[in-house]
Parts: structure tokens; sequence; C-alpha cells
């Protein structure tokens, strides 16, 4: 009887030191990737069918309640630019010089033919706010020892009910991670990579995108360059500054 209640009491114990663990590393993660405000350049290749393009653009972001991205490159996509507030987005469009609400069934359509959704671009919450964590094993990824996390969302406005991340044991950096609907079935992957030292914290500075829903090879996100913690004005993050 005592070796029953031994054996029970090392496998709650157990569970606990995982289920903590967990929380410890995915806040380790929250601490890298999220930030007071950043602004960075970016350049976003579409990897179709047939074809490529590549976009450029420049954005300004303080928590996760106000973006503001304006793109720059090719000459069809200058001037286009997108304003987030809390929860709603706007886009302006130099060539008809409107400015539109994206919002509803519309936040799932691609953003400009990426592998991308509007809701992609619109989440930008820490991890730890929105998902339960659960430490499922540990996996090399390129060469890497990385913690494989479980995710499961613990709020109802999330667009992906479970999670599969893989962890740099040592950098706390996603190397790659599997997007779930409540289904089950598989709906993205991304792969992270030139993960570089900036500011005192560790980020990826290279992203793939591959909507699995979609044909094509996939879109690549890098960072050309981002700072963090830096003045931004604040009427940047006004609907009379997408016309600007």
């Amino acid at each position: 009887m005592k070796t029953t209640i031994t054996t029970l009491f090392i496998c709650l114990l157990s569970l606990t030191i995982t289920a903590q663990s967990a929380d410890e590393i995915l806040d380790k993660v929250d601490k890298n990737m999220s930030s007071k405000n950043r602004v960075f350049e970016s350049t976003m290749t579409i990897y179709g069918k047939r074809n490529s393009r590549t976009i450029t653009s420049k954005s300004y972001s303080v928590g996760d309640k106000q973006a503001y991205t304006e793109y720059l490159s090719p000459a069809r996509e200058q001037g286009t630019k997108m304003l987030k507030l809390e929860d709603q987005l706007w886009i302006y469009s130099p060539s008809t010089d409107r400015t539109i609400q994206i919002s509803g069934h519309m936040l799932r359509q691609s953003v400009m033919g990426s592998d991308l959704s509007y809701e992609d671009m619109m989440e930008d919450r820490k991890l730890t706010e929105v998902y339960n964590a659960k430490v499922k094993g540990k996996e090399l990824v390129d060469g890497r020892e990385t913690w494989l996390l479980e995710l499961t969302a613990k709020v109802q406005d999330i667009a992906y009910a479970t999670r599969k991340v893989w962890i740099d044991t040592e950098r706390y950096v996603p190397l790659k991670e599997e997007l779930y609907a409540k289904s089950g079935q598989l709906l993205k992957r991304s792969t992270l990579s030139d993960v570089k030292q900036i500011s005192g914290r560790w980020f990826p500075t290279r992203i793939v995108y591959k909507d699995m829903l979609k044909q094509g090879d996939g879109t690549e996100f890098k960072m050309n360059s981002i700072k963090f913690n830096q003045e931004i004005p604040d009427y940047i993050f006004t609907k009379a500054a997408l016309k600007q």
C-alpha cells in the first residue's frame, strides 16, 4: 500500500513539474518574441504554383493592440497601408483612394495572395495569454535540440484551436510550428530560422509559412531590419495616417 501511495505521489509530482516547465518555457518564448513596441522592415516573397513575387514593407507596432504597415514595393502595391487598432483592421488603397475595414469572414482571406491571412496578421498576443501548454517531448530540428510543446486554446477568439511548437532549448525561440483547426486538421505549417541576438533577445529573422490547403510553395518572410522599444509617434496609429 505504501509503495502504491509513493508511486502515485511521484506521478502527481512529475505532472506538476511538467506543467510548470511548459509554462516557464512559453513565458521565456514570449519574452523573446514580444516587446513593448518594434519597428521593422521586411521582405515577403510569395512562391506561387507558376511564379513568385516579392513585396517589401515597413511596420510599426505597440504591444498587441496597435500596428501599422506601409507597403513600399513593387509599384502596384506601393502606398497600400494597413492599420490595426485593438480588434479592428483597416486597409487603404492608393489606386482607389479608399479606406475599407476588414472584418468577419474577410479576415480569413489571404494577404496579397500570400499564405498568411488577415487573422494571422492581427494575432500578436502572448502565447501564455491564449494557450495552455504541455511538454510532449524533445526532438531535433535542423540540428538543434527542441522541446515539443502542445498548445490548447484557453480563449474563444483564436484562429487555431491547437498548435504544436518546437522550441529551441537553449535560445527559447520557436523553430517550427503546426497550426490546427478544432477538427484536428492541419491548416498551416511554418519554419523559423536565421535566429539572431537583437537588443539582448533571440529572434528568428526568417520565417516560411505554408497554408496546407493552398497550392504553391509557401511564403517566405524576411526581417531586413528590426528595432525594439523605439519612440513611435502616436499619430501613426490613426486612420488619418493612412492617407498621408
